[in-house]
């Protein structure tokens, strides 16, 4: 059971995270800048407690993990822009589940029984018809005035390919065995790197002061205002690294994915992203079949 509430650490983490993001505000690349700069602290201070041996199965997990990461993330974050975070989260975490699932279960052989197969697709199925459920948008709602269709298909695709890039970070470190320790502080050096070679090319378009602004430049005040951000999200990162090794990848991913509740919920209340009566209903069974559906993918750890 206690590796189970460790595998619901990162919900929490993640499902906040889009929320103070968002409230902080800043381009997308300070917005992601502010997480990488918090995770790569954080490392540091991990890689002192627990030192690294540095070996090229590490350095590959890393790069595998840290690049796909990065370009997922502000991918991620872009689309809050198009489709808000109580639609962007449902669609990305239901589209995550799919993926990682599959590997899981036919790359790592972690669901064998035929209780567990049952439980563990019957989960997924009911997290997935859940997450259609809370992204649900009723024709001519007032809440998408001034969102075109475009924007909306942008959002959409944008969204998906973030979700398989993120499956490279959910597995590289099961799939090259390194430790989920060890792979922080690489990981975090890999994810800095491709974050500012790709936020010299975003803030170039997005920032009202220039590249190297003092306020939504690169390095301005806005990135590092969203180091709170980044607390959230390296909490959750350490956790869920921490859950795929004891829960493996299929139940660890699919307990951090309970995030979409928590995102969905502020965004709504806190982020006011308004949603019609009926949109709302669905929003409601959409989560109450999520919540089922990674009851019963934990079950199958059990069994």
């Amino acid at each position: 059971m206690e590796s189970i509430l460790i595998g619901l650490i990162p919900a929490l983490g993640w499902g906040f995270q889009g929320i103070i993001m968002q409230k902080i505000g800043g381009t997308t690349s300070n917005k992601q800048m502010g997480m990488v700069l918090t995770a790569l602290v954080m490392s540091v201070v991990v890689a002192a407690l627990v030192p690294i041996t540095w070996t090229p199965a590490l350095i590959a997990a890393a790069a595998v993990n840290g690049i796909p990461w990065a370009i997922a993330q502000i991918l991620q974050i872009k689309s809050f822009d198009y489709l808000g975070v109580s639609r962007t989260m449902p669609l990305t975490s239901g589209e995550q589940l799919v993926f990682t699932a599959l590997i899981g279960t036919f790359c790592f052989g972690e669901w064998t029984t035929p209780m567990q197969l049952g439980l563990g697709f019957g989960g997924i199925a009911l997290i997935i018809l859940g997450t259609v459920f809370t992204a649900y948008t009723e024709k001519g709602d007032a809440s998408d005035a001034g969102k075109g269709a475009g924007d909306f298909a942008k959002g959409i695709v944008i969204t998906t390919i973030s979700s398989a890039l993120y499956v490279a970070y959910a597995t590289a470190a099961r799939f090259f065995s390194v430790d989920s320790f060890q792979i922080l502080l690489p990981q975090a050096l890999f994810m800095l790197a491709a974050t500012i070679v790709i936020s010299l090319f975003v803030s170039a378009r997005e920032s009202t002061d220039g590249v190297f602004g003092r306020v939504e430049g690169v390095f301005g005040i806005k990135s590092w205002q969203n180091m709170l951000t980044g607390v959230l999200w390296s909490v959750a990162n350490i956790a869920v690294l921490f859950s795929n090794q004891v829960n493996g990848v299929a139940v660890g991913w699919t307990l951090a994915n309970m995030n979409l509740i928590f995102a969905t919920l502020g965004g709504l209340f806190i982020l006011h992203e308004k949603k019609t009566p009926k949109e709302l209903r669905f929003v409601i069974a959409g989560m109450v079949l999520i919540a089922l559906g990674g009851i019963a993918i934990g079950v199958t750890k059990l069994g």
